[in-house]
């Protein structure tokens, strides 16, 4: 259980990162190469792989979700 949660927050400190390198890209880059598009589809495919990530770990028991 604590290894399942370290992976879910490693994984969101990864998309933040590639945001955060996505913006700065944006911002920075002049030379019109696409390190912005590379960025922000390592974010998106991160963003998926933690869906399924996490729907795996609710499937089979090792995280459970509560409702409010």
């Amino acid at each position: 259980m604590l290894f399942a949660k370290i992976v879910i927050v490693v994984a969101l400190a990864a998309i933040l990162w590639n945001l955060g390198a996505g913006l700065y890209y944006m911002m920075t880059d002049r030379s019109g190469s696409d390190r912005v598009v590379k960025a922000l589809t390592r974010r998106i495919a991160l963003s998926v792989g933690l869906i399924v990530v996490v729907a795996i770990l609710i499937l089979t028991g090792v995280i459970q979700p509560h409702g409010i």
